[in-house]
């Protein structure tokens, strides 16, 4: 991955410390910072066969793993946990001691975001993990079903009474201590989020390419990204032609006053190559 704005030596490639400092959260949050990461074809298509795997590169994938070094938390939307087959996240003693060194717990827990409660306790989410699963539910979720979730060994946690907005994840990620929290779907779930104008960072992964076949392709729209929900992003295409990794695009931290809000919704970017 290469930087399309490098200050010192063009076309420099970055290591992954470089990248740890591109896409570190403000230091000495007071309030969660809420990151979105997500990746998309230039014709809005999030998954392939209903799974974003396929859109993804080796570039885009690195990037994934370090978005949740940085993390206390990954927060994600129900379906996509279940299409995607959502476990635990991963982790190595480096990557331990990483987090450790940065004040974080040795691994991120994934909290599922569910108003209906609908999950399944047999699913890698409650097998396959370090840590318990948070689930955010509502109160019209019947206790009942809430019971078999925590009995399945999730921590679930009433947010909302009903509709589960972005203010109520604020507010329940602001309760249980967590500053730095990372969202990786899915698009309903982002939509949702930055409508509600809680997004502070968002990670966008875009695949050159264009998806024609409409049925492997799922096209979700998206809220429109005004100034008040995010500053531009700078791309390079002819640059990134030539180049055979992905190329990263930081997009200055500017004040949270420039976008009219109490939140900067600044952009940060990579494009993949074609």
């Amino acid at each position: 991955m290469r930087r399309l704005d490098e200050p010192t030596v063009p076309g420099r490639v970055l290591d992954d410390t470089d990248l740890r400092e591109l896409y570190a959260y403000p230091p000495e949050l007071t309030t969660p910072w809420l990151r979105v990461n997500f990746v998309s074809s230039l014709d809005g298509a999030v998954a392939v066969d209903g799974r974003s795997g396929g859109l993804g590169t080796p570039a885009d994938k690195n990037v994934f793993g370090l978005l949740r070094e940085l993390a206390d938390v990954i927060l994600v939307g129900a379906g996509t946990a279940r299409t995607e087959n959502y476990g635990g996240a991963r982790t190595s003693e480096a990557l331990r001691e990483r987090r450790a060194a940065a004040g974080l717990s040795a691994v991120p827990p994934i909290a599922v975001v569910t108003a209906s409660g609908n999950l399944d306790p047999g699913m890698r989410l409650f097998t396959d993990t370090s840590v318990p699963p948070i689930v955010f539910t509502s109160g019209a979720v019947p206790e009942k079903k809430r019971r078999v979730l925590a009995d399945a060994g999730a921590d679930v946690r009433v947010i909302a009474d009903d509709d589960i907005g972005g203010e109520a994840l604020v507010a329940a990620v602001d309760r249980a201590g967590w500053s730095r929290v990372l969202c990786e779907g899915g698009p309903r779930l982002f939509g949702r989020m930055i409508a509600d104008g809680v997004v502070d960072d968002l990670c966008l992964t875009w695949r050159p390419c264009s998806l024609p076949d409409r049925r492997t392709a799922s096209l979700t729209p998206l809220p429109p990204l005004s100034p008040r929900c995010g500053a531009p992003i700078w791309c390079a295409t002819t640059t990134a032609r030539s180049s055979p990794d992905g190329y990263a695009i930081p997009a200055p931290r500017s004040d949270r006053e420039l976008f009219g809000g109490n939140r900067s919704n600044v952009l940060a970017s990579m494009v993949c190559p074609f």
